[in-house]
């Protein structure tokens, strides 16, 4: 990957356009340190400090806009409103045939899809503004004294709300802009950045843990539990790290034979090849969909006052990262989104006619149905096993904290899968950028 940049780095147009992505995120990292007026930052970070450290809604988001969230900034909701924009409008065109004929209708159907994704982007920000308001107002009391009451707290709201909506577009636009003048997938860049500024912190936790916890408590014997564990977790991680390369770039790949057909006085076909069938297909896209379900009850939490004892504050407790419920249910619903995402992106039934159309067959099975049957068969399988990696990485954080008592991993098993894929997607087209510039030596 590096030797991948370096050589990129030697074309003067591709030279442009990292230097214009590396632009877009130090707006993006300027903007992650500028807090919205009227809130008492330090009283919401002294405030946020437990909910950020833990497995939860709160963690993911602080980790997606690169602390931004718990520090208030104008870009606290991050990339978040257009993400969930996007998937609503994915599944609405599956749903909608106006949507679903939008999205069959060229580059003009696309354009009209992502204007209406734009403007469901900024009604969500404006309904997680609001939400994220009252959070600071009621759940953490991080408001200035200034708007307390009056009409002074009514313009406070207004204000930050707008601030809020506004960090939310203003990201929405960075991400379509990196797209247009930079290198890779925008909003993936602005997510890998975000989660990479949590590094430095995530390396002080680590320290304190191994150093005061570990070292400085040995003589008690108290620290060798820490001693311990903070050197596996990091063979953990780099084990996860290889195991996310391996399975970003497996795939199962169906047989396919063409039959030769003569037009005119040239002949055609005859030739082998297959289709390519990724065994992560989805991505992260279930985990982030199991993240927004599986959060909503510690969500609900944060506006209202719990009591220490009763149904509610069971019910709640239930839904804390180290409760084995809130961790099976978790493993399911990550499951669960990855069949429904694949459902929704591949078809065999059109998969096959497509194939018969340009007389193909899978060998040893017939056109029609017995050929969507065996690949509905791998498509299942294989979304299966991609499914129980998912699930696998995704839980590692908290089964991890359960057995350990060390929660607040910064580089979590989502987090890791997010770095390795942007990076690994971005070099690959870097190389194909570079390839469609004929520089074929630098590849060598």
């Amino acid at each position: 990957m590096f030797r991948t940049l370096r050589n990129a780095w030697k074309i003067v147009d591709l030279r442009k356009k990292i230097l214009y992505t590396l632009f877009i995120i130090l707006i993006f990292r300027i903007g992650s340190a500028i807090s919205v007026p009227y809130v008492d930052v330090v009283e919401l970070a002294k405030a946020t400090a437990n909910a950020a450290s833990s497995n939860t809604g709160m963690s993911f988001l602080t980790l997606m806009s690169g602390g931004g969230f718990s520090d208030a900034s104008i870009f606290a909701l991050s990339i978040t409103p257009y993400i969930n924009a996007s998937i609503i409008i994915q599944l609405l065109t599956v749903a909608i045939p106006p949507l679903e004929r939008m999205a069959k209708d060229g580059e003009s159907g696309r354009k009209k899809l992502g204007q209406i994704t734009r403007y469901v982007t900024v009604g969500l920000g404006l309904l997680l503004g609001v939400a994220y308001y009252f959070m600071v107002r009621n759940k953490y009391g991080a408001l200035e004294s200034s708007i307390q009451s009056g009409w002074e707290m009514w313009f406070g709201a207004v204000v930050i709300v707008l601030c809020f909506t506004a960090g939310s577009a203003l990201m929405m636009w960075l991400g379509e802009q990196v797209n247009e003048k930079g290198i890779g997938n925008g909003i993936s860049i602005l997510l890998f950045a975000g989660i990479l500024s949590r590094i430095p912190s995530g390396a002080t936790y680590m320290w304190q843990l191994f150093y005061d916890g570990g070292i400085k408590q040995l003589n008690s014997g108290a620290g060798l539990k820490y001693l311990i564990l903070v050197p596996l977790a990091l063979v953990i991680l780099l084990g996860m790290i290889a195991l996310i390369v391996f399975i970003t770039d497996a795939e199962r790949r169906i047989p396919v034979q063409y039959a030769k057909r003569v037009v005119g006085r040239k002949m055609y076909g005859g030739q082998n090849t297959f289709i390519p069938i990724k065994v992560n297909m989805s991505g992260v896209m279930p985990i982030i969909l199991a993240v927004a379900i599986i959060s909503i009850p510690s969500m609900i939490q944060g506006f209202i006052t719990v009591p220490e004892k009763g149904f509610w504050h069971g019910f709640f407790n239930v839904f804390s990262p180290s409760h084995p419920v809130y961790m099976i249910l978790y493993f399911l619903l990550i499951i669960g989104f990855a069949f429904f995402y694949v459902t929704i992106q591949y078809n065999p039934v059109e998969m096959s006619n497509n194939l018969r159309k340009n007389s193909g067959a899978i060998p040893g099975y017939r056109p029609g149905k017995p050929t969507q049957d065996y690949i509905k068969r791998v498509l299942n399988k294989v979304t299966f096993i991609g499914a129980l990696f998912l699930g696998v990485i995704a839980l590692f954080p908290s089964v991890f904290g359960a057995l350990s008592g060390i929660y607040g991993l910064t580089l979590g098993g989502t987090s890791v899968m997010i770095v390795v894929g942007v990076a690994l997607e971005t070099t690959q087209q870097i190389e194909s950028q570079m390839m469609m510039r004929h520089y074929k030596g630098f590849l060598e």
